[in-house]
C-alpha cells in the first residue's frame, strides 16, 4: 500500500531548515533527508573519506521496517491508536515508515548516510542517521516538509522500542551473513579448482622438498589435494562462525533486559525480520550476551585470518614452483597476466599470488583490530562494534574479490612447467 500525498507548495522553498536537540540548534540543508544527529556525527568523526557500507545501510532499513511492523502488531488490535508512548504504532505511520525503508533497501538514498563508519558512541550516529533518513522520507511520502518530526519523528516513531545497542549489532550480523555468501562461494570454487588440478596432475611426479632441499618424490596430485583439503577446512570454519551470527540481540534495547519493548514486540519483530531479510535469524537465548560480548566477531575474524594465511601459503608455493625454469624451479607454469617490469619488458611476474599475499597481510591486521576491540568492551556494552564491523566488512570484501580473481586468473589455468613436462616425469 502506497501512502503518497500531494506535494506541498512550500516544500524546499528555503535553503535550509533548523533542527534542534539537547545541545542546541543546527542548520540542515532543506533537501537533506539526514538531520541534526547525523550532522553532529559527521563533524565529530570526520577521520577519513570512508562511507557506510551499502549492505549495512540496507540491513539497517530491514531492521527498522521489522520494528515498525512489530510496533504496529503489539499495539491495539487494529494498530490505529499508537502514539509512540503507549506500546503501539499507528497503522498509517507503520505503513509509511515501511515504505520509506523499502526505498532505502532499494539503494537510492545511500548518499544520505553521511557519518563515518568508525565512530564513538557504539554506533549511535549510524542508528540516528538511519532514523532521520527514514523519518524524512516518510514525511515526504505524506507530502509533508522534512523536519516536521511531530508528525513522524526519528525517535518517537522510527526508533520506537529500540536502542542502538540491539538494532545496530542485529544489522551488522545481517550484513555479515549477506557478505559471507559470496565469499563462501569463492572459497568453494577455489576448493573445486584445486581438486580438479589434483586429478589432472595425479600422475605427474616432482621432487618433494623439505627445508627447501630435495627430499623424496611426490605427485603434484597429492600436493594439490593437500591444498584443497586445507581450503575445505577454511570453508567449514567460516561457515561455523557464520551460523552463530544468526543469533541476534533484537529487542534487548539498552542492556539486554528488553526494557521499553514488550515481549509481544520482540516475538513479532524477529519474525518480520526473518521474512524481510530472508535470513533465518533468531533471538539470542540471553539478549544481554549479544549486546555486551563480541567473541562471535572475533571467532569469525580468526577464521577469515586462517583462511588467508592458508591461501597465502598456497600462493607463496606457487610463486616458487612457477619461477622461470632457467634460474628458478620452473615446475609449474602460471598464467601470464601482465608485463612485470618497467626496465625488463619481457619479464613476467606472479602478480596474482602476490595479490593473495598482500590481502593476507591486510586481513591479519584487521583481525588484530577486531581482537583488541572485542577484548576492550566493558560491563554491559561493547562500544567498539563500529570498528569491529568495519574491519570485518573490509576483510570479507577484499577476500572475496581477491579469491575470485585468483581463481579466474591463476588457479584455473595452471600448467606443468617446462622443467617438468608430463612426458619427462616419473610415473
Amino acid at each position: 500500500m502506497k501512502l503518497s500525498g500531494p506535494p506541498r507548495e512550500d516544500i524546499q522553498m528555503k535553503e535550509y531548515r533548523i533542527e534542534k536537540d539537547y545541545l542546541g540548534g543546527r542548520k540542515i540543508p532543506s533537501d537533506a533527508y539526514y538531520g541534526i544527529n547525523a550532522v553532529r556525527g559527521r563533524e565529530n568523526f570526520n577521520i577519513s573519506a570512508d562511507k557506510l557500507d551499502p549492505v549495512l545501510i540496507k540491513s539497517m532499513a530491514m531492521v527498522k521496517k521489522a520494528c515498525a511492523i512489530a510496533n504496529c502488531d503489539s499495539g491495539s488490535n487494529d494498530c490505529s491508536g499508537g502514539d509512540g508512548h503507549s506500546g503501539g504504532l499507528a497503522k498509517g505511520i507503520a505503513l509509511v515508515i515501511s515504505e520509506a525503508c523499502d526505498r532505502i533497501i532499494g539503494g537510492g538514498y545511500n548518499d544520505q548516510f553521511i557519518v563515518n563508519p568508525i565512530q564513538g558512541g557504539g554506533g549511535t550516529s549510524i542508528n540516528m542517521n538511519a532514523n532521520e533518513v527514514i523519518a524524512n522520507l516518510a514525511l515526504e511520502i505524506l507530502g509533508q516538509n522534512k523536519g516536521e518530526y511531530e508528525i513522524i519523528g526519528p525517535l518517537k516513531h522510527v526508533n520506537m522500542s529500540q536502542s542502538t545497542n540491539d538494532v545496530f549489532p542485529t544489522a551488522v550480523n545481517l550484513t555479515l551473513l549477506s557478505k559471507l555468501k559470496r565469499l563462501l562461494k569463492a572459497i568453494d570454487d577455489a576448493e573445486s579448482i584445486l581438486l580438479a588440478k589434483s586429478r589432472e596432475f595425479d600422475s605427474v611426479i616432482k621432487m618433494g622438498r623439505t627445508h627447501l632441499n630435495a627430499a623424496q618424490p611426490i605427485s603434484f596430485g597429492q600436493c594439490f589435494n593437500a591444498c584443497a583439503l586445507m581450503v575445505t577446512r577454511d570453508r567449514v570454519r567460516i561457515k561455523a562462525a557464520a551460523n552463530i551470527l544468526r543469533y541476534v540481540p533484537f529487542g534487548g534495547t539498552i542492556v539486554g533486559t528488553g526494557l521499553g519493548a514488550s515481549p509481544e514486540y520482540r516475538k513479532s519483530a524477529i519474525e518480520h525480520l526473518r521474512k524481510i531479510s530472508g535470513e533465518n535469524v533468531r533471538l539470542c537465548s540471553n539478549l544481554a550476551d549479544g549486546i555486551q560480548n563480541a567473541d562471535v566477531y572475533a571467532a569469525l575474524s580468526s577464521a577469515l585470518k586462517v583462511c588467508m594465511l592458508n591461501l597465502s601459503k598456497i600462493a607463496s608455493d606457487l610463486r616458487l614452483l612457477g619461477s622461470e625454469p632457467q634460474y628458478g624451479l620452473g615446475e609449474l607454469q602460471l598464467p601470464p597476466r601482465q608485463i612485470g617490469s618497467s626496465f625488463m619488458p619481457e619479464k613476467v611476474n606472479p602478480v596474482m599470488p602476490e595479490l593473495i599475499n598482500q590481502v593476507a597481510f591486510m586481513v591479519c591486521g584487521y583481525d588484530l583490530t577486531v581482537s583488541m576491540a572485542a577484548q576492550s568492551g566493558q560491563l554491559e556494552l561493547n562500544v567498539f562494534k563500529p570498528v569491529i564491523a568495519y574491519s570485518l566488512f573490509k576483510s570479507i570484501d577484499m577476500m572475496t574479490e581477491a579469491i575470485e580473481l585468483f581463481n579466474k586468473y591463476c588457479l584455473t589455468d595452471i600448467k606443468i612447467g617446462k622443467a617438468l613436462q608430463p612426458q619427462d616425469a616419473v610415473v
